[in-house]
């Protein structure tokens, strides 16, 4: 079993719940979705991750041990956030976001490419109309629900805080991100989409989400949904390592889409 540990940090003046295990040469900092938490992540990915990584987790404000602040939610904030832990590890990461945890970790590899090495981004909108927030809109809903009873056995502001956080993350879901695919083309990160076939992110914005990045790859997993890492973990586990292992760009028999420019013809 790889060593594990967890503590309080302070993250912008914040006191930030952060989970380490493994002693790979290697970073993969998990980033978990909205109204969820890092353990939920950790359960699914640390185990196919840890014998080659370090994995780091930590739950952002208002999510998992991390208590909530007067401020509305945010993705700049959130990426702000992440940008703040990597920066307290001390070295580059691979980032892992799933749904806003994915959207976090978009615009932090646009601001600080310099401390990510590759991403994966699962279930990620880069535009607040490439989602159908189904359930999670209902706080009545058994979805809702369930995270409400999440967030209660973990949060310091306790379960009758859930519905100031389900309030602000709709706020912020309705309204943001606003990224167009001329933004998504300055992301030079070497970047995985990865999505399931039924999520609440459309097939076709996720599909403009891997066209606009230069060094883009895309999986779609078939049979799933917008919990695809919960519902395939082994499957997603494999494909995410397999994408930091493998060459970038990836080397293929008939390229299209990655096919070098043809050279001019020389006088």
């Amino acid at each position: 079993m790889a060593e594990v540990t967890t503590e309080y940090v302070d993250i912008d003046g914040h006191a930030t719940w952060l989970r380490r295990s493994g002693s790979g040469e290697e970073v993969v900092l998990l980033l978990h979705g909205g109204l969820s938490c890092s353990e939920e992540l950790l359960d699914a990915l640390e185990a196919p991750l840890v014998s080659t990584y370090e994995v780091a987790a930590f739950d952002r404000k208002g999510h998992g041990y991390t208590a909530d602040t007067d401020e509305p939610f945010h993705y700049e904030s959130m990426a702000d956030e992440v940008i703040g832990v990597v920066e307290l590890l001390g070295r580059p990461v691979h980032l892992v976001g799933w749904s806003d945890g994915g959207i976090a970790a978009l615009l932090a590899s646009r601001r600080r490419p310099d401390l990510i090495g590759r991403q994966v981004l699962i279930g990620t909108n880069f535009h607040y109309d490439g989602i159908v927030l189904g359930g999670t809109d209902d706080e009545g809903s058994g979805l809702a629900g369930a995270m409400a009873e999440s967030y209660g056995r973990r949060s310091p502001d306790g379960r009758d805080h859930f519905p100031v956080v389900h309030a602000k993350f709709l706020e912020m879901a309705r309204t943001e991100p606003t990224l167009a695919p001329a933004d998504l083309a300055a992301v030079a990160t070497p970047t995985l989409v990865l999505a399931g076939d039924d999520d609440m992110v459309s097939l076709e914005h996720t599909v403009t989400l891997y066209l606009s990045l230069p060094a883009g790859q895309l999986a779609i997993v078939p049979g799933t949904s917008h919990a695809v890492p919960l519902e395939k973990p082994a499957l997603v586990g494999q494909l995410i390592g397999e994408f930091l292992r493998g060459p970038v760009p990836p080397m293929t028999a008939l390229p299209v889409r990655r096919a070098p420019s043809a050279e001019p013809d020389l006088p």
